[in-house]
This record gives C-alpha cells, structure tokens and sequence, in this order.
C-alpha cells in the first residue's frame, strides 16, 4: 500500500491510498470532492461588495451605511471613515460623524467631499455633519439605473465563479470521476448560483425601492 492522496485546493480525496492492482482508478474516483464551500465563500464576497456599492447611492434618506465606503489617510494608511468616529443618524435626512481624534476632521471631510456622495459636509468643532438633500424624481430614476448596473456586476462575478467550479468538475471528470458523480456535483454548483442570483435580485429590488420612497 502507498501513502494517502494529497488534499487538493479544489477537490479532496476523502480516504483511499494508492492500489497496485487495477482497481486504484476506480477507488480514487469514488473520492473525489468539488469544494462547494469555497464557490460559496466567494459567491457571499461579491453580495458583500453589491451590499457596500448599494450603501455608497445616496437615497435622500440618511443612512450610517453610506460613509461605509468612504477611506481616510490616517496614521499612514487608508482607514474607514466608520473606524474614526461616531456615526449617528440624528435626524430623517442628516448624518454625524463624532471625529475621535481632531487631527484627522480635516481629512475625513476633504474625504467625504471627494467620496462622490455629492454632499457638503458643515464642521462644528469635532463632528462633522452630512445634510442630506431632498432628490427629485429625475435623480431618484438614474440612481435606480446605477443600482441596476451594480447588480449585474455582482450577478456576472456569479456567474464567473460558477464557471470556475463546473472547471472544477470538468477537471475531476479527467481524473476518473464517474457520470452520477459529475451530474450530482453540477447540480450542486448550479443550485448554489440560482441561489445567490436571486440573493442579488431581491437585493436590488430593495434598494430600488427604498431610492424612489418619497
């Protein structure tokens, strides 16, 4: 008997060692694994990046969310703005931001301002406050345009990464994995894209929503 299969970053041999006899081919195919875990890992990354985009559209209603995108150089390196201060929403349409240390107020406002937020923020000492204006019907529209573009970024990412483990499968079938084997793993991609596809439409759907309240 030989030593164990090596672990492979994108599929496994759950137990086996090599045979000398005719019988070794078969009994590795019976092992192998597609990480569906990973894809899946991956697939929630691209939902988190649409979830922060999402947060970054001004709605007219204010939201501690959307400075979430926004970085300020401080102390050396890129920093969330989120990471510096106090974020409160005090009213409807305002946002504060409770700079910790007033070194840095100078630099979270010019961030702010060159966020593309498209929002002046007003300073009174420490805090910096965000007046969030009132869109119109025209703006609401074009930003549930943007909103729709980000989604399909998020939805093509997706499908990217579903590509990537029918590869996977593709790859196993090479080695000796059986007709059942391969049907059952390709099912298992596709029904974790449908799932993660209808994440991004629901997603959306909200967000175009909440842009057009009034």
């Amino acid at each position: 008997m030989g030593e164990p299969f090596a672990m492979h970053p994108a599929f496994g041999y759950k137990r086996g060692n090599t045979a000398t006899d005719g019988q070794g081919q078969g009994e590795m195919a019976d092992e192998i694994e597609i990480d569906t875990d990973e894809l899946e890992r991956r697939m929630k990354g691209a939902m988190d990046s649409l979830r922060q985009e999402f947060a970054s559209l001004r709605t007219g209603r204010a939201s501690a969310g959307m400075i979430d995108p926004i970085m300020v150089d401080a102390y050396g390196s890129p920093t969330p703005l989120n990471q510096i201060g106090t974020v409160n929403v005090p009213e409807p349409r305002m946002v504060t931001i409770n700079i910790w240390d007033k070194a840095l107020v100078g630099r979270a406002e010019k961030a702010i301002r060159e966020s593309g937020l498209g929002i002046n923020p007003q300073l009174n000492g420490t805090i910096i406050m965000l007046p969030i204006p009132e869109l119109n019907e025209e703006r609401r529209r074009d930003l549930t345009r943007v909103a729709a573009q980000y989604a399909e970024h998020a939805r093509v990412a997706v499908r990217n990464i579903r590509r990537d483990g029918m590869d996977q499968i593709k790859k196993a079938k090479a080695k000796g994995m059986g007709e059942d084997d391969q049907k059952f793993w390709e099912a298992e991609v596709q029904d974790l894209t449908n799932r993660m596809i209808a994440e991004v439409d629901k997603a959306l759907e909200s967000k175009q929503a909440e842009i057009m309240q009034v």
